[in-house]
């Protein structure tokens, strides 16, 4: 029996796909290892989005190929995105690399393991389009879960390279993503947290008609669901009915993540984004006047081609007077076989860098205010982790687990991971907060 490493980059899509991988693997043939100096396989789920997701992944191909002269491993497999990007370049380039699995091609997984151990250097990357895989069950179900409830995307962004390597937008049944979530809270999961692609669209393409309001309600009727936390909510289609479903459901978490990209009508233009300035603001009016204490994230891009001081101006303006909870910011990252590629007027790289630090500067100082407001605060916290004898490691309904920051909670008392407590709060650091379990 061969033992299998799995290595996930990028984003939470990919770690539902390196799951998903993993509950299919043929159990009588393959095992999962943790530690990579036992594996006699080593799979590489990567990332392609941008620059520094290309070089990370890159690097860490380099690395694992090491493990085939002083490690147990036989077999390197690439999956993902850049795998599905470059699949020719990497297989000629690292000779290390035995197979190309792509990103509609997991359920294939079985078949290249085989044809990789007779021998055969193989490359699968020829359906993108290819239909979610329903009906896996985890066999490790954490009390956190992502759940894909589409793949692919159909905005065309001009700086995307994603619906290339994802296809196009494929939404799920709400009755499959409703017997995933039971089966994941009848074993332990209290909080789901729905991903996609643009979360905004689902339903468009198989309901004709936008339907992540009544999937959001159907879960909510799963008894032990505690918390639901969506994602990647695009602004164009978020709709009037999605709102009141924030402001009226209480296992709906009041927490929204949008993003943006930038506020300039003359970039978002470019961009080829579907929305503008005041269709933004507007959006933002009525989170704010409708769903109680909602905390806003977003995602800015900045350095796109033809970004004139003016349009840097507006963005940095606009990020100071609407205070936005969580922020974060991305260097345009110039990518082949997308319209932006080949646009006029690209910006100097050290251009980006000073307009990205201005921006991040001007977040910093609204982050800072946003935490101290906290103080004296009571929130419900879930419980992950135990940093020593007396605190914890948590986070409350504020916070996404890895993209955003963490509560601290002081307790004389044992607290059990994966239960939730209220958490009174006494400071804050400079992304975290800190507390005593009441």
């Amino acid at each position: 029996m061969n033992s299998i490493h799995f290595i996930t980059l990028g984003c939470s899509k990919n770690e539902v796909d390196t799951s998903q991988m993993q509950s299919i693997l043929d159990s009588k043939k393959y095992i999962i290892t943790n530690n990579v100096n036992d594996a006699n396989v080593i799979i590489i789920n990567t990332c392609g989005f941008i620059d520094a997701a290309k070089e990370e992944s890159v690097d860490t191909i380099i690395e694992a190929a090491k493990y085939k002269d002083v490690g147990k491993c036989k077999k390197l497999i690439l999956a993902g995105c850049l795998a599905q990007r470059y699949s020719k370049e990497l297989m000629e380039e690292i000779p290390e690399v035995d197979a190309i699995l792509g990103t509609g091609n997991i359920i294939n997984i079985n078949n290249i393991l085989d044809s990789a151990f007779n021998g055969e250097r193989i490359v699968k990357v020829d359906n993108i389009n290819d239909k979610y895989i329903e009906g896996i069950k985890k066999s490790k179900v954490s009390v956190t879960e992502y759940v894909k409830i589409s793949e692919g995307c159909n905005n065309n962004c001009t700086y995307c390279i994603i619906p290339k390597l994802r296809g196009r937008n494929r939404s799920r049944k709400i009755e499959d993503i409703y017997d995933e979530v039971k089966y994941l809270v009848n074993n332990g999961t209290r909080e789901v947290i729905l991903i996609a692609q643009n979360t905004t669209d689902y339903g468009i393409d198989n309901y004709k008609e936008y339907k992540l309001k009544d999937l959001v309600k159907k879960l909510s009727e799963i008894k032990d669901l505690k918390w639901i936390r969506l994602m990647y909510l695009y602004p164009d289609n978020f709709t009037d009915e999605l709102i009141d479903e924030f402001k009226n459901n209480d296992k709906l978490l009041n927490y929204v993540d949008i993003p943006l990209q930038h506020i300039s009508d003359n970039i978002l233009s470019k961009m080829n984004r579907k929305t503008n300035r005041n269709n933004i603001s507007e959006l933002l009016f009525k989170l704010r006047n409708n769903i109680p204490n909602i905390i806003i994230r977003t995602t800015f891009i900045v350095g796109f081609p033809g970004e004139e001081n003016s349009d840097f101006n507006e963005l940095n303006e606009f990020i100071e007077e609407n205070k936005f909870d969580k922020l974060g910011a991305f260097i345009y990252s110039r990518e082949e076989d997308t319209p932006a590629f080949n646009m006029n007027n690209q910006i100097q790289e050290n251009v980006k860098q000073k307009r990205l630090d201005i921006l991040m500067s001007t977040q910093i100082s609204i982050s800072e205010n946003k935490l101290s407001s906290n103080i004296g605060n009571i929130l419900e916290v879930l419980i992950e982790e135990i940093a020593d004898n007396e605190t914890y490691v948590g986070r409350s309904y504020m916070d996404a687990p890895e993209i955003d920051g963490v509560v601290y909670v002081k307790s004389k008392n044992n607290l059990k991971i994966g239960s939730f407590y209220n958490v009174k709060i006494t400071d804050y650091l400079e992304y975290d907060l800190i507390g005593d379990a009441i």
